[in-house]
């Protein structure tokens, strides 16, 4: 049987000189939609947060996410639709994160977007969801600067790529182990912090002294641009439970202590990928640097770009932009699409190159 694709938006849109993309966005524990014209207007970014409901759990529990996903998605559309100002019969795409991310809210969303394809009449497209974290850093500013070197970090992702087009990368170096977003969620556990770690352990660490614990970056042998996180977190574990502790230990440092820890953790993990990013935007003769991901929110690493001796400009998502979003899925899915949609068998999937 031949693969059904939906026609493609000039047939149905044929009027309209602009094209509204909803943009829908379930890869982890946000349910996200929003509207945005022509790749680069955002009329409305709405965000349902499940932080709350994972807290019980220190982290995203996989299958609640996924049944809250199926509660939220339809009542976030609407809401994102009413933002905007627009009717189902204005909307022209839907763009849909297809990975990577966890399967079971993968499912939800894709799904969702394709029952919303075939009800509304109009075509589907599947967007990468690290993609689209470089994307919300380019949706400010579109005089593209290539070749640029792109820089992902959040909690499931830390690399560098050269960005030679949007849709065209060479990756540069990447994580051999746990990325930048859960080596601080990881941190913020060991020192009792609640779950969205990240932001507590930057929170925590403005009050301590970034230079009183020797941490060290992790290097890989023989691959200068590759990250390595997990001999940090272990030099951080000893650090606050003993030589000889474990994570269910007895933490033996005290409140200030704790402080020192953070912020020495912190000053080291976010020195080595600023570091690396100046050194590769030299090495590879780049344009610019576009940062993107929900690490890139964090305002010390902001502060270690701008104190850098960078070598071109550096372009940062808005804040709203750094988390998971729809905005930047719909902005990417204008540029992805061509003259028509993925087909109705497009599955999500866990993992995905760039």
């Amino acid at each position: 049987m031949p693969r059904k694709i939906l026609p493609s938006i000039r047939q149905i849109r044929y009027t309209r000189l602009l094209m509204n993309v909803l943009g829908i966005e379930t890869t982890c524990d946000e349910t996200a939609v929003s509207v945005v014209r022509d790749g680069q207007e955002i009329l409305s970014n709405v965000i349902s947060s499940q932080a709350e409901v994972h807290q019980q759990f220190g982290g995203v529990y996989p299958e609640m996410a996924s049944r809250q996903h199926v509660d939220l998605l339809i009542p976030t559309v609407d809401e994102a639709l009413r933002v905007a100002g627009l009717k189902r019969e204005e909307i022209d795409l839907i763009a849909v994160a297809k990975g990577p991310g966890l399967i079971g809210p993968l499912l939800i969303g894709l799904n969702g977007a394709k029952a919303l394809s075939l009800a509304w009449e109009i075509p589907f497209i599947g967007v990468n969801h690290v993609e689209a974290h470089l994307y919300a850093a380019m949706m400010s500013n579109q005089n593209y600067l290539f070749s640029s070197l792109g820089v992902v970090i959040s909690g499931g992702h830390t690399f560098l790529t050269r960005i030679l087009d949007v849709g065209s990368y060479e990756q540069i170096g990447t994580t051999v182990d746990d990325a930048i977003g859960e080596a601080f969620d990881k941190v913020a556990s060991l020192l009792d912090l609640p779950y969205p770690g990240g932001p507590e352990v930057e929170k925590l660490a403005k009050g301590g002294d970034p230079s009183r614990f020797p941490f060290k970056a992790g290097r890989v042998k023989g691959q200068p641009w590759d990250f390595s996180f997990s001999g940090l977190k272990t030099n951080v574990l000893y650090a606050i439970k003993g030589q000889n502790g474990d994570k269910k230990g007895i933490t033996k440092i005290s409140e200030e202590e704790k402080r020192d820890v953070a912020a020495s953790f912190q000053e080291v993990a976010l020195g080595d990928v600023c570091n690396k990013a100046m050194r590769a935007a030299k090495e590879f003769d780049c344009g610019a640097i576009y940062v993107g991901g929900g690490v890139s929110q964090n305002r010390r690493l902001r502060e270690m770009f701008d104190e850098s001796e960078a070598p071109c400009p550096i372009y940062w998502p808005s804040r709203d932009l750094c988390l998971d979003n729809g905005a930047m899925i719909a902005g990417l899915g204008f540029h992805k699409f061509k003259s028509q949609g993925d087909p109705l068998d497009l599955e999500p999937l866990t993992r995905i190159p760039l």
